[in-house]
Order: C-alpha cells, then sequence, then structure tokens
C-alpha cells in the first residue's frame, strides 16, 4: 500500500457527497492499491448528518479506506489534501434569479479558495457545485499559491448527457459515442460539439443525417437536462452527478488515449478559439496522466457551434462582472 491520497468532499452531508464518498472509499477512483483518507466538509448545521455518513462508511469496511475526518471549516478541512472536490454550494430557490444564486455562493468560494493554501503542494481542484464555472473562478483568484492550472470545474455530467442523447437516437451503445466535447459554461447556454464526435468511428452527422434534429432536439434536451431531472424527482441530479465527478478526476488522472479528448471546464488563456482570457471555460481537453492536461487545438467549428460558442462566452463573462469584486 502506497501513502494515502487525501481527499476533501464539500457538502459531504448532502446528496451528491452521499453517491460520491462510497465510491471513492471503496478503491474505485484511485485503484485497490492506493489508500484514501476522506476529509468530509460540512457546514456546522450538517455536522451530524457528515457523522452518520462516516459511520456508514466504516460500516463498508473498505481495505481503502485509510481514515475519515470531519470538519466543520475549509481551513482545518483543506490541511495536507491532495484533491478537492467541491461539492457544496448553495441551491437555487424559487423565484432566483442566476446572478442572485451567483452572489450567493461566491463567499463561500472566497473561504474556500483561501483555505487552499493549506492543501499538499500537488492538490487538483474539481468545482461542482453550481454555477461551477465561476465557483472555480472566485476560488482560483482567491488562492495565488496554487496554479490556475490545478483548478477545473466539472463538464463531465453535460458531456456524459450527451453522449447518452446520441446513442440513443443512434440505437448503439453509449461506448461507440467518442470526442464529444461541451464548449463554455456549466449552464443553459453550454454547447455540446456534436460535429466533432464520433459514434462507432464515423462522425455523428454520417450516422444522425438529421441535422434539424441535432441542432434543437438534442442541444435542447442536453441544455436543459438538470431541470428536466429536478421535475421527475423532485430533487437534482445526485448520483449522475457524483459518477461524473468521478468520471472528471478518473480523465485527469489517465493518458487520453491518441486521438480522444474530453470535456472539463479550465483556465482559459486567450490564445485559442478567440475565447477571452481569464475565465474558467469547458474546452476538449486531453490528460497527460500525471493531472496536467492540454486543449485540444485546431478543431473546425461550424458556424451554427460559433453562434452558439458566443452566446455561452457572452453568459461567463457577465457571471464573472457580477463577482469581480470577490476575484482579489
Amino acid at each position: 500500500m502506497t501513502k494515502p491520497v487525501r481527499v476533501a468532499v464539500t457538502g459531504a452531508a448532502g446528496q451528491i457527497g452521499y453517491s460520491l464518498l462510497f465510491r471513492i472509499a471503496s478503491g474505485e477512483l484511485f485503484g485497490p492499491n492506493t489508500p484514501v483518507r476522506l476529509h468530509l466538509v460540512e457546514l456546522p448545521a450538517a455536522i451530524k448528518g457528515a457523522e452518520g455518513t462516516a459511520m456508514e462508511l466504516e460500516d463498508c469496511g473498505f481495505p481503502t479506506l485509510d481514515g475519515i475526518e470531519i470538519h466543520d471549516n475549509p481551513e482545518k478541512g483543506f490541511e495536507g489534501i491532495n484533491w478537492a472536490l467541491l461539492v457544496g454550494s448553495k441551491p437555487r430557490g424559487p423565484g432566483m434569479e442566476r446572478n442572485d444564486l451567483i452572489r450567493d455562493n461566491g463567499p463561500i468560494f472566497v473561504a474556500q479558495g483561501r483555505a487552499l493554501a493549506r492543501a499538499a503542494s500537488d492538490v487538483r481542484i474539481c468545482v461542482v457545485g453550481n454555477p461551477c464555472n465561476t465557483n472555480a473562478l472566485i476560488a482560483q483568484h482567491n488562492c495565488r499559491e496554487v496554479p490556475a492550472t490545478r483548478f477545473s470545474a466539472m463538464t463531465m455530467l453535460d458531456e456524459n448527457r450527451a453522449k447518452a442523447q446520441l446513442a440513443l437516437k443512434a440505437g448503439v451503445n453509449v461506448g461507440q459515442v467518442k470526442n464529444l466535447a461541451i464548449w463554455g459554461n456549466h449552464s443553459s447556454t453550454m454547447v455540446p460539439d456534436f460535429d466533432n464526435a464520433l459514434i462507432g468511428g464515423k462522425p455523428v452527422t454520417q450516422v444522425i443525417t438529421d441535422r434539424n434534429w441535432l441542432e434543437k432536439d438534442f442541444f435542447a434536451t442536453v441544455q436543459k437536462r438538470g431541470a428536466a431531472v429536478i421535475a421527475a424527482r423532485g430533487k437534482s441530479s445526485a448520483a449522475s452527478a457524483a459518477s461524473a465527478c468521478l468520471d472528471h478526476v478518473k480523465r485527469f488522472l489517465t493518458k487520453t488515449p491518441s486521438g480522444e479528448w474530453f470535456s472539463a471546464a479550465v483556465p482559459s488563456d486567450g490564445k485559442l478559439y478567440d475565447i477571452p482570457a481569464g475565465l474558467i471555460y469547458s474546452y476538449p481537453v486531453r490528460s497527460n496522466g500525471d493531472g496536467t492536461y492540454e486543449i485540444v487545438k485546431d478543431l473546425k467549428l461550424t458556424p451554427f457551434a460559433r453562434e452558439m460558442i458566443s452566446k455561452t462566452t457572452k453568459e461567463l463573462l457577465e457571471e464573472r462582472e457580477v463577482v469581480k469584486d470577490l476575484l482579489g
């Protein structure tokens, strides 16, 4: 057994946290020979729930679970961690505008960003709590000790949703769908890039020839899937979000096969695809297998894709303006 990987999960007593923690503790994420020490981070009011979750984790008897720490503040919770999975955030309430949600969650990620200075020198951060792109931007700006490229926001759930819809339409297993990139914001403006995706090694547009369906029904289904889940089950996505978080981390820890890519929101540098610098923006990316990555270059974007990308970019710029006073 190697040195334990320390993983902090915020919102540990919530639905996503509950769906996530057992799979990390089981060895699924880092392998059967890597022990994991979990840092469960919650608000003081939810500590009892985190304690109950910790009891259940212990009762599973996972050989890979090295131990559990429970903390009611990120300063203690992030001490020495190698991965920070920032799941917890205030949910959007009835009648709440997106900008209100951004402002309410902003201070949470200011505090968490500052607390990340206490993490291990190799720490990497995945933000799941919404609005995840801008929350990641806030955390990144409030932790200058950690390189910006260590921060990412999760758009793997959107990629998984999009691949599932294409597979259903084409009548194939979802494993046949490759290179479906999500561009931009994790919101109703996200852009699922079907033009550069493959089904069974062929371009999607050769397998699904109904472009009207792709540009309208497919786009709308992917962009509004989260709302559809809430309408159906009365609660937001939990198990699928947790599964996507695991996929996100696994993709960064595994060298991406040649010719393939996956979706993650990472810092933009202003050099690619006319995306302004300084946003946490979802791109097609390739992992080097050690946590580092590169954005895929020179993909051809149709006029339709460029129009959609301009809309999601505009939204992210507007969100950055809303929180500019929180960016340090």
